[in-house]
């Protein structure tokens, strides 16, 4: 199976399908017929570091899906294309939720 996100013009993803790999170009094909613009994503994070979500973003410098940010003060990791923080207020009240 491929995995195929759905973007929207702000480079948002709106919905992940899944193509056929029986079809020589994994979906695609049948993606772009669906209209919009798609991009391929990995299940198991071998490509574009992060398998994409629904309110993701598609970061094209980085060719990487990037969860929404948690809170102002995080910080994008370029190499994980994950949110850190480091204020530990923020990191135990989403613990204890």
């Amino acid at each position: 199976m491929s995995h195929w996100a759905e973007i929207d013009s702000n480079n948002i993803v709106l919905r992940v399908l899944v193509g056929d790999n029986n079809e020589p170009d994994e979906g695609e094909a049948f993606m772009n017929s669906l209209g919009g613009s798609w991009v391929k994503t990995s299940y198991n994070g071998t490509i574009r570091k992060n398998y994409a979500g629904v309110s993701y973003s598609y970061h094209s410098d980085i060719d990487a899906f990037v969860p929404p940010q948690c809170h102002e003060e995080a910080v994008l990791d370029t190499n994980t294309a994950l949110w850190i923080c480091n204020n530990e207020e923020h990191t135990m009240k989403e613990i204890m939720e």
